[in-house]
């Protein structure tokens, strides 16, 4: 992969913006974080590391677990219905240990759906947690009124707190009233139209103020859309084809999920504690919920389909063989689905709520040799993420194919109606830091941005530290980083961008599809429930 360029503010950055983020950065020192820190080519890590309590256990010593296809209840005239119960239940994350969770269907990570394009999946909730919920189908081009606005409770049966109307504490701890709220009682149907391309999606929790800890405590699974473009296409498929949920933890003593929530119930008092404010790391890395898993391989090569589903954490993989060899990984895919033409890359980087779609091809190695996938950002346990062990030959793979999408939107700059300049940096909301988009926390009776339906714009983003930016409704392409051309990495249509500390980009889209409220934010959770949401108006 090509070096990257150091980050720097593009010139394209309004004064204004610059100005805020400067004092932004003066305040990171208030918060604990050095401007040293913000500003260092590539700091591994925004946030603070929790360390587990409990013994933990040797890495590759778990089998990787693939979360169940979740079957719809009813398929008729281009609809599939499903239901999910989200509820508390054990499981055994690490060996011989129950740990409470939070699940869709009573597993995490919560069953896997599929689609076809263009199909519509109806997906009805029903809310046996002790807290309200909001679902969020990230990735997906989806009806305001199903997009899991934050304000949209889905409340328990037996819920009495005073702000079941809509009402939510806000992160400094004032109530902040929300009269667009759509609130129901136990259950609620999200519809998905999915009229967009093949692409890996995922669903998760959003409810205001409380994304990440509910993040933590389970909620999130994976949607799979496909379509016949893909289907076209001769790649690795069935048990070939490996959906990977990546994220960290952190266990107490006794073994169950350590968070450092200034309220544990989550009803009353948002946030985390002040150690915490800029991200919360795990040191145990999980893969579709187990612990550093091993999966037995043939010599044939692998579609794997990464998420990162983590809170704050970064990850840069690398796949190393037992030789000290590294194996290119070929990406095929970005957030939103095929590129136009596949890129190689000797290491992957990967921000929270990225996902990358990438073929692993293990011919030529030895029976009973490895493959581990190993994260060049972390140190000690963080530094391993998964093992393949070559168990059995196979006919060699057909080779990626040279031309892979065709359906790739293409905007040119001048088309675009609007550029807006956006900057994200820490900054105070009350009597506490928070997070903040051009120097305000998020206020869901606020209209923050206006935008014409049908209208190509670009934004130009620009950050403190690191902030994954992650858009509602739409993908969009990478024009810029820092003045320079995108990183290899940024090819094709994504809806998260991951902008490193004191790094600038430039994306461009066209906003269509459904008119309505919906949101901007960084998707470093911590960060998100702490003031660093917009809403979009789409009108």
């Amino acid at each position: 992969m090509a070096d990257r360029p150091e980050p720097q503010v593009g010139h394209g950055v309004s004064r204004r913006s610059v100005l805020w983020l400067g004092a932004g950065l003066g305040a990171t020192v208030v918060s604990g974080l050095s401007v040293a820190a913000v500003l260092a080519p590539r700091p591994p890590t925004t946030g603070a590391l929790l360390t587990s309590e409990v013994p933990l256990p040797m890495p590759f010593q778990v089998p990787l677990p693939l979360p169940p296809v979740l079957r719809p209840t009813e398929q008729a005239s281009g609809v599939d219905r499903y239901e999910l119960i989200q509820r508390e239940t054990t499981a055994e994350i690490l060996p011989g240990i129950a740990t409470r969770v939070w699940t869709y269907d009573g597993i995490f990570p919560g069953p896997t759906i599929e689609s076809r394009r263009g199909r519509t999946a109806r997906v009805r909730h029903r809310n046996e947690l002790p807290v309200p919920t909001a679902v969020h189908l990230h990735g997906g081009r989806t009806p305001p009124e199903s997009d899991g606005y934050p304000t949209d409770l889905v409340l328990p049966s037996e819920w009495t707190d005073p702000h079941q109307d809509g009402h939510t504490g806000g992160p400094h701890g004032s109530h902040v009233h929300d009269p667009r709220a759509v609130v129901t009682r136990l259950t609620r149907e999200y519809t998905f139209p999915l009229d967009q391309r093949a692409a890996m999606l995922w669903y998760h929790d959003h409810r205001m103020d409380y994304t990440g800890p509910a993040m933590w405590r389970g909620l999130a699974g994976m949607h799979i859309v496909r379509d016949d473009v893909e289907d076209g296409l001769d790649l690795p498929h069935g048990d070939h084809e490996l959906p990977l949920m990546i994220t960290d933890r952190a266990f107490d003593a006794a073994g169950q999920l350590a968070y450092p929530s200034l309220d544990p119930t989550l009803r009353d008092r948002p946030g985390v504690a002040e150690p915490y404010l800029a991200g919360v790391l795990g040191d145990v890395i999980l893969v579709n919920g187990a612990p550093w898993p091993t999966h037995d391989a043939d010599t044939g090569s692998y579609r794997l389909r990464l998420l990162n589903a983590s809170n704050a954490r970064h990850y840069d993989l690398q796949a190393v063989a037992e030789d000290g060899r590294t194996l290119p990984l070929i990406q095929i895919g970005a957030d939103q689905g095929l590129l136009a033409r596949p890129v190689n890359h000797t290491s992957l980087p990967i921000a929270p709520a990225e996902r990358y779609d990438v073929v692993l091809d293990f011919a030529g190695l030895p029976i009973g040799s490895t493959v581990r996938i190993l994260n060049r950002l972390g140190t000690g346990t963080t530094a391993h993420i998964m093992q393949f062990r070559i168990v059995r030959s196979a006919p060699a793979s057909t080779p990626v194919p040279e031309r892979l999408a065709t359906d790739l939107p293409t905007w040119h700059r001048s088309e675009a109606s609007v550029t807006r300049d956006l900057a994200f940096g820490v900054g105070r909301m009350g009597d506490r830091h928070g997070w903040l988009i051009d120097g305000r926390a998020f206020d869901p009776a606020r209209t923050d941005v206006t935008i014409r339906l049908g209208d190509i714009e670009i934004w130009r983003l620009v950050a403190d530290v690191h902030h994954p930016i992650h858009l509602h409704l739409v993908g969009f392409t990478v024009l810029s980083r820092g003045g320079h051309q995108p990183l290899p990495h940024d090819a094709g249509l994504k809806d998260t961008i991951s902008l490193r500390p004191g790094e600038s980009a430039e994306i461009i889209t066209r906003f269509d599809g459904y008119r309505g409220r919906y949101l901007f934010h960084c998707h470093n959770a911590e960060h998100e429930d702490m003031g660093m949401m917009a809403n979009l108006e789409i009108v």
